[in-house]
């Protein structure tokens, strides 16, 4: 009997073996997954189309044009001061950024400089929809991760900067604030005090998500080390914005270009952050908002008197000719490429969004992932869907 039990067992053990070997050698098949285009965690009305093998991405491509609203076509039937409203919703979380680039490219086709309080103003606006902009994003980070305290507190804290901009521009989400030569007009009474508090809530705010969300080995555990993405892939592929300063490249537009903004009347950091990875984005963003409160500060304790509109026709004609203007906007690189023929409106508008370019690295990145992996990276990423499909 026991020699029985024991051939039985033997026979058992190969079989064992032999399919274990049957199962090494069969290739498992792939499997195609669609991420969206109205899945949360894609941040929009944006497609991922994955090829999997078990959990690990082999292949992925992001799916876009699904709110497609063509900016570009419709600058061609607008006025110059209308085509403002127009781009504030390119980006819509940061759409007073969206108006100043392409103001400047008119102006410097009209050989037009706004007084000097209007380029300083221009300026503490571009920062703070930076900051109503970037500590959304932070609150959000938290949400694709599965925490959801962060995002009420960025909520909360973020109505006090949207609160600032209704107070100056009339507008809370769309300002059209911006004028070629200028500003619609001066600051409100008791504004700039009211801005320096709220600096110091953001800048508290800051802190909060450094210790809440930044200090946590979950949140850590699922960023470092992850999506890395390096210094040359990233410049190969365009990016531009804490993206590609999150790969270890000391470059930003408001530093590195002059144009007709204060922020060589400021000092500030510019952060960079060698590993690449979606920890390295996120860090950058941190540190970018309490950055940006502090020029805010700076900028209000200098702020120049004076007009805040230079001498322009009543109708604008902007001669012909071609302009290109870009700036640091919260998302990276916006530009502006402007081509006009002497009209009321332009003859053609080219838009060089941010996001449109840093999406492009996603098949790459999201290369040899595992799922989960790939709703953190596509966060630390951070477009915004109408600055793609513009």
């Amino acid at each position: 009997m026991t020699d029985l039990a024991d051939r039985q067992k033997l026979s058992y053990i190969a079989a064992q073996a032999a399919d274990a070997r049957l199962n090494v050698e069969l290739e498992t098949e792939g499997m195609t997954l669609n991420i969206g285009p109205q899945h949360p965690a894609t941040l929009g009305t944006l497609r991922i189309i994955v090829r999997l093998d078990g959990e690990q991405v082999v292949w992925a491509e992001p799916g876009l044009g699904y709110m497609h609203r063509g900016y570009e076509k419709l600058t061609e039937v607008r006025t110059f001061p209308q085509v403002t409203a127009l781009v504030n919703r390119i980006d819509w979380l940061g759409s007073f950024a969206n108006e100043v680039p392409f103001i400047l490219a008119a102006e410097k086709l009209m050989e037009v400089e706004a007084p000097p309080r209007a380029q300083w103003i221009r300026t503490v606006l571009f920062e703070l929809s930076r900051i109503a902009n970037v500590s959304l994003f932070l609150g959000d980070l938290g949400v694709q991760l599965g925490a959801i305290t962060p995002v009420f507190m960025a909520f909360r804290d973020r109505e006090y900067v949207l609160n600032l901009i209704e107070g100056a521009t009339g507008g809370r989400f769309h300002p059209n604030f911006d004028r070629i030569g200028g500003l619609k007009e001066d600051l409100p009474a008791g504004w700039i005090t009211e801005t320096k508090q709220v600096m110091k809530k953001l800048r508290n705010f800051c802190d909060q998500m450094e210790d809440l969300l930044f200090g946590n080995e979950i949140f850590q555990s699922r960023l470092r080390g992850i999506g890395v993405i390096p210094a040359e892939v990233a410049k190969q592929y365009g990016l531009s914005g804490p993206n590609l300063r999150a790969s270890g490249v000391d470059w930003d537009l408001r530093r590195d270009q002059k144009i007709a903004l204060a922020y060589d009347k400021v000092q500030f950091k510019v952060w960079t952050h060698p590993d690449g990875d979606s920890f390295a984005r996120c860090w950058i963003r941190l540190q970018e908002t309490r950055e940006a409160t502090k020029i805010v500060d700076q900028l209000l304790d200098g702020i120049p008197s004076g007009s805040v509109m230079a001498k322009v026709p009543r109708i604008i004609k902007v001669p012909e000719g071609e302009a290109w203007v870009s700036t640091e906007n919260p998302l990276g690189e916006m530009g502006y490429y402007v081509i006009s023929k002497g009209d009321l409106g332009p003859f053609r508008v080219k838009i060089r969004s941010a996001s449109f370019n840093n999406i492009s690295v996603v098949p790459w990145v999201l290369r040899g992932v595992y799922v989960p992996d790939v709703i953190s990276i596509l966060a630390s990423l951070y477009f915004i869907l109408g600055d793609i499909d513009r």
